[in-house]
């Protein structure tokens, strides 16, 4: 068994990596040129790609053991699954509530500065994932991919619903700024949904997302309606406490069964990539807390 590091024995770990991981992640996914290509670039993908698995690794490692005992069985994964939402790390977190009762405007504004910069973006999570998935789970994940780019109406995209609201409070997302916590969280969303060796892993992660998300989404639409903002401002927010609900419940059922079924070797993939995401989560929430002075 793997031991484990604690957070300040890892080099990955640490604000210097996790900077440098965010840089080249918006470096590479971002459109270019062919111009844009060079040998110097190349080996530098090639180092960063392995310094970015040798990170997923040692997330890996830390919930192996746990991911293991999930049964692989559909009924029993799904049970296993949806009992995320009650026992998983970081769930129910005492941070969200005083966000919704006590936290004043400045606090909120750093709380979102360090969610939004650390926003791997869902919508190109899941398109980045289905690559190449069965058809039965691809069709899901389209579903999903649908509503967030609000049914083909611009405005009901839900990317851009959360930049209104970054520009609104003038938010700052500079990764230098944000916390190593919240950049790790984006940086393993994005590893394992480009890695294809972490496709399932993926699946698991973005499926926990749409489980945990109602919760924490409604303390913090709690917090802006008390705090004075609009319907429209806070609408991120208000959407994902009601609409993730039901894409949970489509992600488990016409997704992660099919796939389990299919190969239950799928299933502890999934709830190694849904506890890393659940952790990477827990580890922004105390960081969070204590920044606010809380614990």
């Amino acid at each position: 068994m793997a031991t484990q590091l604690k957070d300040d024995e890892s080099q990955f770990l640490q604000d210097s990596f996790q900077q440098q991981l965010s840089r080249w992640n918006r470096r590479r996914l971002s459109p270019g040129f062919p111009d844009d290509w060079s040998a110097d670039r190349f080996n530098e993908d090639q180092r960063m790609a392995r310094l970015e698995h040798a990170f997923i690794e040692e997330l890996r490692a830390e919930v192996r053991v746990e991911a293991a005992q999930a049964p692989t069985d559909v009924d029993g994964f799904i049970a296993w699954f949806e009992g995320l939402e009650a026992t998983g790390p970081g769930q129910h977190d005492s941070l969200f509530p005083w966000l919704a009762e006590d936290a004043r405007m400045d606090h909120i504004r750093w709380f979102l500065s360090q969610e939004a910069a650390g926003e791997a973006g869902f919508d190109d999570l899941v398109a980045m994932t289905q690559v190449k998935i069965p058809d039965r789970a691809k069709m899901e994940l389209a579903r999903n991919y649908w509503d967030e780019m609000g049914r083909g109406n611009i405005k009901g995209m839900h990317g851009p619903m959360l930049g209104q609201l970054v520009d609104l409070l003038d938010l700052d997302t500079c990764i230098e700024h944000t916390v190593w916590e919240s950049l790790a969280l984006a940086n393993a969303m994005t590893a394992m949904a480009t890695q294809r060796c972490y496709s399932w892993h993926s699946i698991g992660a973005l499926g926990v997302i749409e489980l945990t998300a109602p919760g924490r989404s409604a303390h913090t639409a709690r917090a802006l309606r008390r705090l004075g903002l609009s319907t429209s401002q806070r609408r991120y927010f208000d959407l994902h406490a009601v609409l993730d609900i039901k894409h949970s419940a489509d992600w488990n059922e016409e997704a992660i069964k099919p796939l389990v079924a299919a190969d239950p070797r799928r299933a502890t993939a999934m709830a190694e990539g849904a506890l890393i995401r659940l952790r990477c989560g827990a580890r922004c929430f105390t960081r969070y807390r204590a920044h606010f002075g809380l614990d």
